[in-house]
């Protein structure tokens, strides 16, 4: 049974998608795949109980569809062309239906184990993406391979470990960044009080009040982080910035961060 923060957050996914016909129909065809639903589940219970990472199952894939979605709709408004569009051989539409498969599947792997998970989730999602593709592009080979391409690019280059090229996967890339406030963190801390090596990635999450995706004033994505403590500062310069600065996006990105109260650091 899904929980009411996967409900809110879908319905807000739908409801950034509703001028996108065939995007939206993916949305709906892959939050109701019992199979996909059960693997983010498995994902997650690795992650947290086995392993005493954060969250990375299906509210953290959601969020990060929702934060790819946001700053892919302030590119296409300002005028700035996805790489299937730049390159001619796809449409934003395609681009918005790779990075919503990414964005679900990215941490599938986790059901496996945190070494080399990215590309377990790659392999794990293939599958699911080809019937989804195939469910909403039936009749359209061009179109299933350029998507099913540019989406395992994203997932594989998810944890910027491995050089990516595209628009697309740079914005993954940052999205999955993004997911880092302190709900992420809750459950971890609440069942894991051992210390161990690793802790401050929750203690830092835990720090983080808010973050804010908006149209920039020097660049066209502003991303502005609001926190409770300097701890959080630690999440943003070793998880968030490690990712903007190899992300082909980086450069339609500003990057604000502070504790509350306090003047905000201007990163990027």
């Amino acid at each position: 049974m899904k929980s009411v923060k996967e409900i809110t957050t879908e319905s807000k996914i739908q409801d950034r998608l509703k001028h996108s016909p065939i995007c939206l129909d993916l949305v709906k065809y892959l939050f109701a795949d019992a199979e996909l639903q059960e693997m983010q589940e498995y994902a997650n219970n690795v992650s947290i109980r086995r392993l005493g990472y954060n969250d990375h199952g299906p509210v953290h894939m959601r969020q990060v569809v929702g934060n790819a979605i946001k700053m892919l709709n302030i590119l296409h408004e300002a005028g700035i062309q996805t790489s299937l569009e730049k390159e001619e051989i796809g449409s934003f539409e395609d681009s918005m239906c790779a990075v919503i498969l990414a964005g679900l599947m990215h941490d599938l792997g986790m059901s496996i184990g945190r070494q080399g998970h990215e590309e377990m989730s790659a392999l794990l999602a293939q599958p699911i993406i080809e019937r989804a593709l195939m469910h909403i592009l039936p009749d359209d080979l061009h179109r299933r391979v350029i998507i099913k391409s540019v989406a395992t690019e994203a997932i594989i280059g998810h944890m910027s470990t491995r050089k990516i090229h595209s628009i697309e996967a740079g914005i993954i890339l940052i999205a999955d960044g993004c997911d880092m406030t302190k709900g992420r963190a809750r459950i971890p801390m609440s069942i894991n009080t051992t210390p161990r090596v690793g802790d401050i990635h929750k203690y830092s999450a835990n720090a983080i009040n808010r973050i804010g995706i908006h149209r920039g004033e020097r660049k066209p994505i502003k991303i502005d982080i609001e926190m409770s403590g300097d701890v959080g500062f630690f999440q943003i310069e070793e998880v968030l910035l490690t990712k903007i600065d190899v992300s082909p996006a980086k450069q339609y990105v500003e990057l604000y961060a502070g504790v509350a109260g306090q003047e905000r650091k201007c990163y990027l």
